[in-house]
């Protein structure tokens, strides 16, 4: 194995619209660097400048292949469902969890199509998930080779830090994008039923809504749409809790991001925030309001135990932590 390492990681998330991917690909990159200065991590992506040409349009196929050729990487890191399918050097591929297979939906079948490829042919030397629960999602589905997947968990960014709350009215929050699969539905109608124990404390939604995604919200629920990165800290710390109701996630970065900043968290109670939140966390069923209005309710007195379990929680993941299990991921892809 060489003594520096040169890894390129899969750059386009990082022109994207913000969003979990998108911290999960620059964050890497950044402990990646401040971790191992010996080594030399870069991303590559045909969104950055000079634009590809001829050939090498067909990024993928051929353009990739020569930008890696050109930085003599050793190890390619699809950090969102895609390696090169032609394979010159060995790669890592992240699944982040199997939305595009659950909820198929044209947003998806590009994902679908290209991923589902490349884990039927095997390119990928290794497949990183998120969390536990999709590496045996990932192995069950796709009868991939258990040697062969590692799950290594995210964390949350430095900038998320337990200041003190502001003296600003109450409010609840969930932040990540609006569509199905969050089941937004289910906190709706919990404010329906504070509404009429006389509680009102406003729900607030922070997040971008897919194409076509329509939601009926109660007078006391107000969407605030996409957040900027440096403005989500202080939306987290104002909060009295966060809620993150998901019907299905693969890791639920906001969960760790909320408990960074000392905030409690309410999440539907499904293996993956288990995984996350552990015993921090407040959980209810992902259908059921009643639980859901409870578990809120039970936090409008003193929150001082459960900031401290938040705190504490989010203590136990580290970007450093992940930035060396990836490193020796990368390493374990060259022959010893």
């Amino acid at each position: 194995m060489p003594e520096r390492l040169i890894v390129a990681l899969d750059g386009t998330p990082l022109v994207g619209p913000p969003g979990g991917i998108r911290r999960f690909t620059d964050q890497l990159l950044l402990s990646l660097r401040s971790e191992f200065p010996e080594d030399n991590y870069l991303a590559l992506s045909d969104q950055f400048a000079p634009t590809p040409k001829g050939l090498e349009k067909r990024w993928w196929l051929y353009g990739l292949n020569r930008g890696l050729g050109r930085s003599g990487a050793h190890v390619f890191h699809g950090t969102d469902f895609a390696v090169p399918y032609l394979s010159r050097r060995p790669s890592v591929m992240t699944v982040h969890d199997l939305s595009p297979w659950l909820e198929p939906s044209p947003i998806s079948a590009r994902v679908r199509s290209r991923a589902g490829k490349l884990l039927r042919w095997r390119i990928p030397k290794f497949i990183h998930t998120p969390s536990e629960t999709i590496r045996r999602e990932v192995i069950e589905t796709f009868n991939w080779p258990e040697d062969r997947i590692v799950s290594i968990p995210l964390a949350a960014a430095e900038m998320f830090t337990p200041e003190p709350r502001e003296a600003v009215d109450p409010y609840f929050l969930y932040l990540g994008t609006l569509e199905p699969r969050k089941n937004i539905e289910v906190l709706v109608k919990a404010m329906e039923l504070l509404d009429k124990q006389g509680i009102r404390i406003p729900l607030l939604l922070a997040g971008q809504s897919r194409p076509g995604y329509a939601l009926d919200l109660h007078p006391s629920v107000e969407r605030l749409g996409a957040q900027a990165e440096a403005d989500l800290p202080r939306l987290y710390r104002n909060a009295v809790a966060v809620l993150y109701p998901s019907h299905y996630e693969g890791f639920g970065l906001p969960i760790l991001e909320a408990m960074q900043c000392g905030v409690p968290v309410v999440a539907s109670d499904i293996p993956v925030h288990h995984e996350v939140g552990g015993s921090a966390a407040l959980y209810a069923s992902k259908q059921d309001p009643a639980a859901w209005a409870y578990q809120m309710q039970s936090l409008l007195g003193d929150n001082t135990a459960r900031r401290a379990a938040s705190l504490a929680r989010a203590n136990q993941f580290s970007w450093q932590q992940t930035a060396r299990a990836f490193r020796d991921l990368y390493a374990r892809c060259l022959p010893q």
